[in-house]
């Protein structure tokens, strides 16, 4: 399928952000939220009974930094936080993590254009400014979550993150799919990355469907080519669902 399909107020929304949302930038700090987004979002929020959530290798911190007073579900750090509102306190596993970043720190000093981001379950090393040095950050990396007992590395577009053993999107929406105002809705899981390629998995195997934006090989069941259509799509169903003659009962 080429083109997304319209959203309904009986879907269940999943939206991952770099790269979908938000377009990528060349360093995460330097990402910005595109002009009537948040009260997009904000509209499919409400109409959607609150079945609208972030899901995202991000942090809580950052997405509330990104999202101000938007206060929507999220699942971060590739589901190892889950808030379903801002009244909600994550459970947040942990990694000892230290002499791992004293070792990072030390090859960004050594290699401008690396980048650290320290996460609350995790760390990820970036290396978009510098792409030459691909091979010695995923050693770094492998060589690091070898010896860190209950860690994972993931690959992701310019980046490797150690995180928890087994958090992922795919669970991360499994997780909300059981419970409301996500339980009992059709999943549409919208996603750029790798990373999301589980979360795709997840809500297909739940009788929803996968969005891929842009290109690369996917299990997602159709595609989108850019955020900026992303953004678009995401505009034209807020107008959609809120019109009068939009009359679609809720599950």
């Amino acid at each position: 399928m080429l083109f997304p399909p319209p959203l309904t107020r009986r879907h269940a929304l999943f939206l991952d952000f770099d790269g979908t949302l938000a377009d990528l930038a060349p360093q995460p700090d330097a990402v910005r939220l595109a002009p009537g987004l948040a009260q997009d979002l904000r509209t499919l929020h409400h109409v959607l009974g609150g079945a609208l959530a972030i899901v995202t290798g991000r942090t809580l911190a950052d997405m509330d930094r990104f999202l101000g007073t938007l206060d929507l579900p999220l699942a971060c750090e590739h589901g190892a936080q889950l808030r379903l509102s801002t009244a909600d306190g994550p459970a947040v596993p942990t990694l000892p993590l230290s002499a791992l970043l004293h070792t990072l720190d030390g090859l960004a000093a050594r290699h401008p254009g690396v980048l650290v981001e320290r996460k609350s379950a995790g760390v990820a090393l970036h290396y978009r400014q510098a792409p030459h040095l691909q091979q010695l950050c995923h050693d770094t990396m492998a060589q690091a979550v070898a010896e860190l007992p209950g860690a994972e590395l993931l690959a992701g577009k310019c980046v490797y993150e150690i995180k928890p053993a087994g958090a992922g999107k795919g669970r991360a929406i499994a997780r909300l799919m059981q419970q409301p105002p996500f339980a009992g809705r059709v999943p549409l899981f919208v996603g750029d990355d790798v990373t999301d390629e589980d979360g795709f998995a997840a809500v297909q195997a739940l009788g929803g469907t996968g969005l891929k934006v842009g290109a690369g090989e996917t299990a997602a069941r159709t595609r989108i080519p850019s955020p900026a259509a992303v953004r678009d799509w995401l505009h034209g169903a807020a107008q959609a669902l809120v019109a009068p003659d939009a009359c679609e009962a809720t599950p």
